[in-house]
């Protein structure tokens, strides 16, 4: 697909470039509006779990995230200067379709708000852009208009809501009740009272809040024992999840509106969110690369560009004394424009012909979509964009844009509990990830947030069903103990403990930190895994270490395991043939060019034009085992990148029954050098020196000391 004239060929770099790629993201909308405007309808026949008049709202309100604040400039300008702007008419059919949305009596009405309703999420979004522009969304309207909005947005209150970061829709739609549609704040406080109370407690520290609660030790053993008193597993109940909606796409991104607009009524929880805005700050920058791309991880990724949303809330909310490496306005600018820009440079598959939107990561794809995914749903992307609220004259578009900080080692972000790579000596842009999960109903939930690694430039893959190829298990550790005929990978865990671990190497003895977390495969845990992720280290950049100790509970009749490592391109790029075996890595193999499949004694190596992506397994110290590694071939369109791919697979297989008190310790090294990632090359030295440089352990001294051999 072509790309978006006007987004996929855009510079990017001052606030005219950002302000034509809202245009063009906007345009093409125009055409799907109904007559008044109201409602938007793609023309793509899939669905939403929820009725189509709100899908249709999406389609009007997503939008509002760029449309708010190009209305706003409109507000801060003179009624001449006001139709002088030619790109009014652009934005003309969001300020017709507000009257009809909300007008009861109207055939386009978005209908009455009700409990967990989709609305309640649109109505964040309508809220947004009348406390951006109230001036020409509110004020200039007549008072049935007025009236009718108004008591749309009531329509919020009284009623039941998750306890997510769905408070916060509702917190807006108050904060605009009472800021534009003067209603008075008595009427709404306690509704206000008690939705940032919950948000509040969703707290962790550094700055970081959960999606929710976030479980605790004796949260997980009251679970067990309802789980043993009904009889059954599959209860809702609390996880551990911290993702992009903590930080861009809601929590975060909504702290710093607050600061904005409601400080007036909440000063000092203002200025707590600031300081929790500056404390986040501190870790957030890590899981983007020097070239600008995100790590992708966890729900909702087709919104794309709103995982930069921290960084447009940063500027827009003006807040001081920010810590290095968002210490000025340059420096802001600089990591919202490089995530901009590489999606610019990244955009080719995002769009259908006719320049909508399409659902899915690079390329369209619904396996990895949710089930409250509608064909309107991915212009939440555009939360990045509330920077055009900011004028010309702004320091922030008048600031000189700061380059990226030098790369360091791994940094352990504590609340989250994940481990940040980005190795100067590598190319590698990844995070280990060890122990979240969600434990409420969500497509491909075990994908999205439990395996142990996660790459900005291998992405992970989704399942498409029950077989391993379906599973496409990289990163993951699938076990089996009926033959292959079914497998289990991590999902809920103990918490993780992390650890200074010693690495005892011939060039001296390195700290290194690492994280231990405690999973059972199958929920009558006749298998326990403790797994120890070890992220790369001054010794070896491109490699990060996996520990597996498994210790059957309860007799099991076979075991067996696959895996994997970083998903990678399966095809040639010039002509999409497949990538050829060989047996030896030459001078003449580079990074990125050179496309291949070497496989070794139980190792792999894939070359493709995304880079490096490796997998070498130790043999273990238990007669019996088969090992092999192999390309696995996963269905086409599991992968979040490409489309079609192999993943660097090792398998273990115990064909015989395993009695209580069975162990054995698998080490998996997994290798990884990317051919763009940070927006540089990584030729030297060559692909096949850094293969060879591996890992290997020879010795583990309880948990806290690794000695490895000369290799």
């Amino acid at each position: 697909m072509p790309g978006l004239t006007g987004f996929t060929d855009n510079p990017l770099r001052t606030r005219d470039d950002v302000f034509k790629a809202a245009l063009a993201l906007l345009q093409p909308l125009a055409k799907y509006a109904s007559p008044d405007c109201a409602r938007i309808r793609l023309p793509v026949d899939t669905g939403a779990h929820f009725d189509e008049s709100a899908a249709q709202l999406e389609g009007f309100a997503r939008p509002l995230w760029a449309v708010g604040p190009l209305l706003s400039t409109l507000d801060a300008a003179d009624s001449e200067s006001r139709e002088e702007k030619p790109w009014r008419s652009h934005l003309q059919p969001w300020i017709t379709g507000l009257r009809a949305g909300t007008d009861p009596g109207h055939l386009e009405y978005w209908g009455t708000i009700g409990n967990g309703d989709q609305r309640m999420v649109e109505a964040e979004m309508v809220s947004f852009a009348l406390l951006s522009a109230p001036e020409t969304l509110f004020q200039s309207q007549d008072e049935r208009v007025q009236a009718n909005i108004t008591i749309w947005l009531r329509g919020m209150n009284g009623k039941d809501m998750p306890p997510t970061n769905w408070r916060w829709f509702r917190v807006f739609a108050n904060l605009a009740l009472v800021q534009v549609c003067r209603v008075p704040l008595s009427d709404v406080i306690k509704e206000l009272d008690l939705d940032l109370a919950i948000l509040d407690s969703f707290y962790i520290g550094d700055g970081w809040s959960g999606d929710g609660e976030w479980q605790t030790e004796e949260q997980e053993e009251d679970m067990k024992r309802l789980n043993l008193s009904a009889g059954r597993r599959d209860g809702i109940g609390i996880g551990r999840q911290v993702d992009y909606y903590s930080g861009s796409f809601a929590i975060q991104f909504s702290q710093l509106l607050f600061c904005k607009y409601g400080a007036v009524i909440y000063p000092e929880r203002a200025e707590r969110y600031r300081t929790q805005a500056r404390d986040f700050g501190a870790s957030f920058w890590r899981y983007f690369d020097a070239a600008g791309s995100a790590i992708p991880f966890g729900r909702s990724l087709t919104y794309r560009f709103a995982c930069g949303g921290y960084f447009a809330a940063l500027a827009v909310a003006k807040v001081q004394d920010m810590p290095e490496p968002l210490a000025t306005p340059g420096a802001v600018k600089g990591f919202l424009l490089r995530h901009l820009r590489w999606w610019a440079g990244h955009s080719e598959s995002i769009f259908y012909p006719d320049g909508t939107m399409n659902i899915g990561w690079l390329y369209p794809n619904m396996y990895m979509c949710e089930d409250y995914n509608s064909p309107q749903s991915v212009y939440w992307s555009l939360k990045a964009l509330i920077v055009l609220s900011l004028s010309d004259a702004d320091e922030f578009w008048s600031a000189t844009e700061e380059a990226y900080p030098p790369l360091s080692g791994p940094i352990l972000v504590p609340s989250p509990r994940q481990l940040i790579c980005n190795h100067p000596e590598g190319n590698h842009h990844f995070m280990l990830s060890p122990a979240q999960f969600v434990a409420w109903p969500m497509k491909a939930t075990q994908a999205k947030y439990c395996k142990f690694a996660y790459s900005s430039s291998f992405p992970f893959s989704v399942p498409t069903g029950p077989l391993i190829q379906q599973i496409a298990p990289d990163n993951t550790l699938a076990l089996s103990r009926d033959g292959c005929e079914t497998w289990a990978v991590k999902w809920k865990c103990r918490e993780a403990v992390f650890s200074t671990l010693k690495l005892s190497t011939a060039g001296g003895t390195e700290d290194v930190a690492a994280a231990t977390v405690r999973w059972y495969p199958w929920g009558d845990e006749a298998v326990q895994v403790d797994t120890t992720l070890i992220p790369v280290t001054d010794c070896w950049p491109d490699w990060h270490i996996r520990i597996h100790k498994i210790r059957v509970l309860t007799s099991i009749p076979t075991l067996h395991t696959v895996e994997g490592g970083f998903a990678c391109p399966g095809r040639r790029k010039s002509d999409g043939g497949a990538l050829p075996l060989t047996s030896t890595l030459t001078d003449r193999v580079a990074l990125g060019d050179s496309e291949l499949i070497l496989p070794e004694d139980s190792a792999l190596l894939i070359l493709s034009h995304a880079g490096g992506s490796g997998i070498v397994a130790q043999r273990p110290d238990v007669p019996e085992v088969a090992v092999s590694c192999s390309p696995l071939k996963p269905d086409s369109n599991t992968n979040l990148a490409y489309q079609r791919s192999l993943i660097p697979v090792v398998m273990h297989d115990m064909a015989r029954r395993l009695e209580p008190g069975f162990e054995i310790v698998l080490a998996t090294y997994v290798f990884a050098v990317s051919a763009t990632a940070n927006g540089r090359t990584s030729g030297n030295p060559s692909i096949g020196r850094r293969w060879a440089s591996r890992p290997n352990i020879v010795d583990i001294k309880d948990d806290k000391f690794i000695r490895f051999s000369n290799a």
